[in-house]
């Protein structure tokens, strides 16, 4: 099934390079690239990560810019990568399981609706959506417990004691290692899956909003596309790599969009679940979901559950654009000889 090609209904056509299935990929070259390739660009876009997870502890409302001053005065520019190596450790693994989850099920899932009579687009926004949740819930396997690692490393160092949260642990960690032995030691293995749950409530339906969406939109700007060839009287139009991109990028940005705003409650919460404990007698524990739920309301309401919006937006959009850019130029990379 081709995700990829589109045709206006007036007759003008655009000749898009049709979608690469996974049954055409050479497996290893498409995971060795894959880790590569995804490590520069977890790389590039860490320090939104740290800054988005600092806004979502903190116990005030604070501006981007005062947390990025912040960070710069209390610990110089390494602030921005606390917790990367571990981040990186767990990233290699999690995505080869996403994108074999990821390339596996939208296949058979397109194929599947496509053969139940599916019109292109619906069955491209049900493989797409299926296959963003199944994904989503494969990675977290591996990416929660390095969830949880990166972000208590990640808000160790947050020294503005008047907008410190009082819950955030006072325990210090040395490096990734030393914070998976204390947090074994502490809550037993079970403290490395703290949020499991709502990670899986935020990520799965984060995907699958953001796959569809992604699909949706690509096939909206493609088709607007068309009616301008159409309106300007050319018979085909080939698009070269750039235009190919740019409507890549495009409609990952969309997608973005969509679904930051529909999940960013349920990022806040599942960050909190796993950094902040709560105090009950003198006794720190894990915070429960409506624990959490109800110090938020207490801090700002409504608008608490979305602190750190524009950065997960802005780190999401970038991320999108450049994963699927960065991941459409892998496949390519890595086609079979044999295969067209």
């Amino acid at each position: 099934m081709s995700l990829s090609a589109a045709e206006d209904d007036s007759g003008s056509e655009i000749h898009i390079p049709g979608d690469i299935e996974w049954h055409m990929l050479n497996k290893s070259k498409f995971f060795f690239l894959g880790a590569a390739l995804f490590s520069g660009v977890s790389a590039a876009l860490y320090p939104v990560v740290v800054l988005k997870t600092r806004l979502q502890v903190s116990s005030a409302q604070v501006s981007c810019f005062k947390m990025c001053f912040s960070i710069m005065k209390y610990e110089g520019f390494r602030g921005f990568y606390r917790g990367f190596g571990t981040s990186l450790m767990g990233t290699i693994p999690a995505r080869a399981l996403y994108m074999g989850a990821l390339e596996v099920t939208k296949s058979s899932v397109g194929t599947a609706t496509v053969s139940l009579g599916f019109s292109d687009t619906s069955a491209t926004a049900i493989a797409n959506a299926a296959a963003g949740l199944s994904s989503a819930m494969a990675a977290q396997l591996v990416w929660t417990p390095i969830d949880v690692v990166s972000q208590r490393l990640m808000v160790q160092g947050y020294n503005d004691v008047k907008n410190v949260n009082p819950n955030v642990s006072f325990c210090r960690y040395r490096n990734g290692l030393d914070a998976f032995r204390k947090i074994v030691y502490a809550d037993g293995p079970k403290g490395l899956y703290r949020g499991f749950g709502i990670s899986i409530l935020t990520y799965a339906p984060s995907n699958a909003v953001w796959w569809a969406s992604y699909s949706v939109a690509h096939k909206l700007i493609w088709s607007g596309i068309g009616c301008s060839v159409y309106k300007k009287g050319e018979s085909g139009f080939r698009p070269d790599s750039k235009a190919l991109v740019a409507v890549q990028g495009l409609s990952a940005a969309m997608a973005s969009g969509i679904s930051a705003l529909i999940t960013m409650p349920l990022d806040t919460i599942k960050t909190r679940l796993q950094v902040l404990d709560s105090e009950e007698n003198g006794v720190r524990k894990p915070s429960s979901v409506p624990q959490t739920v109800r110090n938020l309301v207490q801090e700002g309401g409504l608008v608490a559950c979305y602190r750190g919006l524009g950065p997960r937006w802005a780190s999401m959009a970038m991320s999108a654009t450049t994963m699927i850019t960065t991941y459409e130029f892998l496949k390519r990379l890595s086609l079979r000889p044999e295969s067209p």
